[in-house]
């Protein structure tokens, strides 16, 4: 192996172990295991994965660019609140972003998938009066319509997005007064994705996170 091929299969294996850490913190955030005010030292997960500080410091900056974590330099990390404002502003940049999704890949998928879609929609009316598995189906809509959306850019800036989506929406919920409403939205889209509708479909796509 010449030393070109070399140093780029040392930044290749960097970038694949800062992306682990990446996963592995991120996905203990998510699970609540490191709950909103846990202090993270880089050193302590450093020995816990058995690599060197680097990754983890690359992991930790990633996130905090998510608003997962706040880093205080030469001190220690921090597991950020989901504060209203932070849900606010996740239903609003998850609502365009599905919008988008849903008007870019409707008219791609083909007419199994559009069942697909629709199925995963009726869940979400299923899943009306339980917080979590309306969450998970809120999610299932959303990871449907990223995958199919058809343009890489997206799928990418989506991907490095999902965490802190999953994250701040896990423990928002529709308000009671509002729950008709919504399922009719979910009636509605549920409609407009069979018949292939994608300006309908992405109008309703929003409604559900109130944009």
């Amino acid at each position: 192996m010449n030393s070109k091929s070399s140093m780029t299969s040392i930044r290749e294996s960097k970038q694949l172990l800062a992306e682990e850490v990446f996963q592995h913190i991120g996905a203990q955030i998510v699970d609540g295991v490191l709950e909103p005010g846990h202090r993270i030292r880089d050193v302590d997960v450093a020995e816990e994965l058995h690599v060197s500080r680097t990754p983890v410091r690359e992991a930790l900056q990633r996130l905090e660019r998510l608003g997962l974590v706040m880093m205080y330099p030469s001190r220690y990390t921090e597991v950020t609140a989901v504060t209203p404002e932070v849900v606010e502003q996740t239903l609003e940049f998850a609502g365009y972003q599905a919008g988008i999704s849903a008007r870019m890949g409707l008219g791609r998928m083909t007419p199994e998938e559009r069942d697909a879609l629709a199925a995963l929609v009726d869940d979400l009316s299923s899943a009306a009066d339980d917080d979590l598995r309306m969450s998970d189906a809120r999610w299932a809509v959303f990871s449907f319509l990223t995958d199919r959306s058809g343009n890489m850019q997206h799928q990418v800036l989506l991907n490095d997005a999902s965490l802190a989506l999953i994250r701040n929406l896990r423990g928002w919920h529709i308000p009671d007064a509002d729950r008709a409403r919504m399922l009719q939205v979910y009636r509605d889209l549920h409609d407009a994705i069979l018949r292939g509708d994608a300006d309908d479909a992405e109008r309703l796509v929003r409604a559900m996170y109130y944009v």
